[in-house]
């Protein structure tokens, strides 16, 4: 299992401070990729892929604080049951 992030196209002068102290490997989109816009992706969604980098599901971290323990295990046996 690999976890990265992806930052909006128009968003680019956040990517400094986002990484910074982080190790989350993390990627700009581009306008000729548009990555958000293929997978139908909002602000803080988790999109997650399965072994063949097919979408599973979609897990939004604003819908689902991840400060609520509930939360917090549901999204982690999502990613557990995708690396399968």
């Amino acid at each position: 299992m690999r976890l990265l992030g992806v930052n909006a196209v128009g968003q680019e002068s956040a990517n400094q401070l986002m990484c910074q102290g982080r190790v989350l490997p993390w990627l700009q989109d581009t306008q000729a990729q548009d990555v958000w816009t293929s997978w139908g992706a909002t602000w803080r969604d988790v999109v997650i892929l399965g072994p063949d980098n097919v979408r599973v599901t979609v897990f939004n971290l604003t819908t689902h604080d991840l400060s609520d323990t509930t939360h917090y295990y549901a999204l982690k046996r999502l990613l557990l049951a995708a690396a399968k």
